[in-house]
């Protein structure tokens, strides 16, 4: 009979536990079944380096995630929606650019703000963008010299 209760409670301890580290891993990845974000199109000449999934952030603090990543046929360009949270308003006249977390770190999509009183909305597109600086171009152009 004591084997059986045994059983019993380290089964519900792991099935505790279980229940735990799915809590934990829905908090971390920002899981949440309400739609609270809004999307922003932005197309990039180089978006190297940035995929579905990665972190855009404002002033360094992360307030979305890039949504979806499209080659457009016509102009070459790498037509991206982010989804940035429903609280936060993004000036109109903003730039949006890849940006690096350093050497050895990776790539994230930075929104620097505008000063316009006026927000963009929904599906709205950010024409101000810079795409991202591949570091090997930058130092074979240190290497050879060279000031193109």
């Amino acid at each position: 009979m004591s084997e059986n209760t045994t059983e019993v409670i380290v089964g519900a301890g792991v099935l505790a536990a279980a229940v735990a580290f799915v809590v934990y891993a829905g908090q971390v990845s920002d899981f949440s079944g309400a739609a609270s974000s809004y999307p922003l199109e932005a197309s990039f000449r180089s978006l190297e380096g940035v995929s579905v999934g990665t972190d855009v952030r404002l002033a360094g603090v992360k307030v979305g995630s890039v949504a979806a990543v499209t080659l457009n046929p016509e102009t070459y360009r790498a037509d991206t929606t982010v989804s940035v949270a429903q609280e936060i308003e993004i000036p109109d006249d903003s730039a949006i650019v890849i940006s690096s977390e350093g050497l050895l770190g990776g790539n994230f999509v930075e929104i620097i703000p505008g000063g316009s009183p006026f927000f963009f909305e929904a599906g709205d597109t950010i024409t101000d963008t810079q795409g991202a600086v591949s570091l090997v171009s930058l130092l074979l152009k240190f290497v050879s010299g060279s000031s193109e």
